[in-house]
């Protein structure tokens, strides 16, 4: 039995645009336009790219209590996430492994939250189970979601609204663009500067057309978003980060804030927490998330298997691709943690072929992102 692929608000402006359209969980999106992949990826890199993700899920959640309710549904610092602040969270659960990342915003009368299209409905059922009844959740589905991205964004974003000029990296603002209220953070998933723009869904169109306008602005499709942000690093869920996969094996330290910890105010409460944090005591994990440089011109894909320098099975491949920045193939894997050390040398297996990779310092690319 098939199901009718669902569409953007920006669809019908994709097909009009010659893009190459692909069924992307449960919708038809745009893998690639005219220039192709590498080309977009460069000129995401060298001026601006503007991406639709409108298949995103975007939640409202209102109440007193609604950053307390998501704080105990993720490892992260809710409660004290300022006013016009964004923060990356994950949803762990009671086994440790992660079932999502998502983003927070804080826009001071409400959280907005920002979660992955394939685990969108799965997201909203969990929240929802979770809320108390002073908090109330409202799915938005009347709105669209745009990522402008590269280091033009913020030149070319100004000439709309010279105020996104003053934001700094996950800051997050209500502002007029082209006449509309928009929720706008400097973020992205690209790793360069940028912004992740909301606005009404019937305004979405001639919104994108006004930024297409621009000569530095280039319609960018999924294939180089994923090169984009495996370049700079990013996991990508359902591949990278997955139920079976905690914090500490994805080397996501860093997203488990310092009050959630065993030493903190606030130290765990959330589902997984016992589990994850003696893990952040011990070290003690089987595996870790690694970058790995390969040093041919074939791209190591995704489930391509690792090997020791003796012929061992050490790991696997969950991202992989070449990159057009970088002029080399990138993948994240996982790896025995015993090897998970810059330098090392693994073999990926590629059509019976063993090739040489080494374990690399993640982002293989700097990020960018406006600081200030």
């Amino acid at each position: 039995m098939s199901h009718e692929l669902l569409v953007t608000p920006l669809h019908a402006l994709h097909v009009e645009m010659g893009a190459k359209m692909v069924p992307f969980a449960g919708y038809d999106m745009p893998v690639q336009y005219a220039l192709g992949v590498r080309k977009e990826h460069l000129h995401c890199r060298d001026a601006a790219g503007l991406f639709d993700v409108s298949h995103m899920g975007q939640l409202r959640l209102h109440g007193a209590n609604a950053a307390k309710a998501i704080e105990a549904l993720v490892p992260v610092d809710i409660i004290d996430l300022p006013s016009g602040k964004q923060r990356y969270a994950f949803f762990t659960n009671e086994e440790g492994g992660i079932s999502d990342d998502l983003m927070v915003t804080n826009f001071g009368d409400h959280l907005f939250v920002v979660v992955n299209a394939a685990c969108k409905d799965q997201d909203i059922a969990h929240i929802h189970a979770n809320l108390p009844e002073d908090v109330t959740m409202e799915v938005i589905d009347d709105r669209a979601l745009l990522a402008l991205q590269g280091p033009k964004a913020a030149e070319v974003l100004a000439r709309l609204n010279p105020a996104v000029s003053d934001m700094v990296f996950m800051d997050a603002m209500k502002l007029e663009l082209c006449g509309v209220e928009c929720y706008v953070s400097r973020s992205g998933y690209t790793g360069e500067d940028g912004y992740e723009i909301s606005v009404p869904a019937d305004t979405a169109d001639a919104f994108a057309r006004e930024l297409l306008a621009y000569a530095e602005v280039e319609w960018i499709g999924l294939g180089a978003r994923d090169s984009l942000r495996l370049e700079c690093g990013l996991c990508l869920y359902g591949h990278d980060l997955d139920p079976t996969t905690t914090p500490v094996e994805a080397s996501l330290l860093w997203g488990i804030s310092k009050c959630r910890r065993a030493d903190g105010e606030r130290a765990g409460g959330f589902p997984g927490a016992d589990l994850i944090l003696e893990q952040i005591k011990t070290k003690d994990v089987a595996r870790k998330r690694v970058g790995l440089l390969g040093h041919s011109k074939a791209p190591v894909r995704e489930g391509s298997k690792l090997f020791d320098v003796n012929d061992n099975e050490v790991g696997i491949v969950t991202s992989g691709t070449f990159g057009p920045s970088k002029g080399m193939p990138v993948a994240m894997a996982y790896v025995q943690t015993g090897l998970a050390v810059i330098g090392t040398e693994l073999f990926a297996e590629v059509r019976g072929k063993k090739l040489p990779m080494t374990v690399e310092k993640m982002p293989f690319v700097p990020q960018r992102y406006y600081r200030g």
